[in-house]
């Protein structure tokens, strides 16, 4: 960190902390795409985090409340990184700032968890944000494991990660991924088909996340082998699940029977982990959530883990953010 700008203009009041940074950059390149066209880039950092950010060359004044500009001064260090390597787009911008923990920095400041990187044979997942370090550290230390938050908080996504890389560490034999076939709030009728294109729909989610880790061969050849097995969650009764990674998605649509029968197939060498989103359930319009229950009856039991997901976790694009807590507060104003 250099003082390098000292003749650059402050709009904000003098009496706010200001932090210059220097880039030792020479290439014009990199810096503009490190900014962005019509420097949308330093514009998109300034409204997530509530800092000025101004520019000239490779210097770089953030003014701002103290956490906020030591977090913008991380994240530009590390998006210039990227640049030798990579055009930056808006959505790599938000991914940092998600990264960064860049949406709490209001929040107690929890303790540091050791980093975890996930290997697959397509590259390295890491986590975004303490939620989702704390979500890997929970799967690996607890065989059955709950994270229940919004859509886009990486749930599923991350829990098909940790089953892979136990599969391919022989840590389990196999993977199983379930989910009930419960229509989203329509009458689909009758499907053509043999069963298992009827139920296919149900589960493309989960075949997505297994095609980008592992590729199209490979899943299809360990699903010829049954060594994954893709399944709707009214086949699991009478079964019991040794030696397998197990992951029950969209768990908010079962019912409290189903969430009991799935909980008691664990068996020994198991890992079992139940996402779901407790605000779309799409569940008969009475009917108590699985999900919802098992929340409130095993909080208290040992050996198991909760990890809940907000708003400020989501991972997708900025505007399912602000559409998630929207929706949280009219829901709160509805109580």
């Amino acid at each position: 960190m250099v003082n390098c700008l000292l003749n650059l203009p402050v709009s904000i009041p003098f009496q706010l902390p200001v932090c210059d940074l220097k880039l030792h950059s020479e290439d014009n390149t990199r810096l503009a795409n490190l900014c962005g066209q019509f420097d949308q880039h330093l514009r998109q950092l300034e409204c997530s985090l509530g800092i000025e950010i101004n520019q000239r060359g490779d210097c770089f004044r953030l003014i701002g409340e103290a956490t906020a500009i030591h977090c913008g001064e991380q994240i530009l260090q590390q998006l210039y990184a990227e640049t030798a390597n990579s055009v930056l787009t808006p959505e790599q911008i938000h991914l940092a700032l998600q990264t960064a923990g860049a949406n709490t920095l209001r929040e107690a400041v929890t303790p540091q968890l050791p980093d975890i990187v996930i290997k697959t044979k397509r590259g390295l997942i890491r986590a975004r944000g303490n939620h989702q370090q704390a979500y890997l550290h929970a799967i690996q230390k607890h065989d059955i494991n709950f994270g229940v938050g919004p859509a886009g908080t990486g749930k599923t996504y991350l829990a098909v990660a940790c089953a892979i890389e136990a599969l391919e560490t022989e840590r389990v034999r196999r993977l199983l991924l379930v989910r009930p076939a419960v229509e989203a709030g329509e009458r689909l009728g009758f499907l053509p088909g043999d069963l298992a294109q009827k139920i296919d729909p149900y589960l493309r989610p989960l075949y997505d996340a297994l095609f980008e880790m592992l590729g199209f061969e490979k899943v299809t050849k360990l699903l010829e082998r049954n060594v994954i097995e893709v399944a709707p969650l009214a086949f699991m009764r009478g079964r019991t699940l040794n030696h397998a990674f197990v992951i029950l998605d969209e768990a908010q649509n079962t019912t409290p029977e189903q969430m009991k029968m799935f909980l008691t197939r664990l068996g020994f060498g198991s890992t079992a982990v139940i996402t779901g989103d407790l605000t779309q359930i799409d569940l008969p319009r009475g009917q108590l959530s699985g999900l919802r229950q098992a929340v409130e009856i095993l909080k208290e039991v040992k050996g198991i883990s909760f990890t809940t997901f907000n708003a400020q976790d989501v991972v997708r694009h900025a505007l399912v953010q602000r559409i998630v807590n929207a929706y949280e507060a009219f829901e709160e104003n509805q109580q």
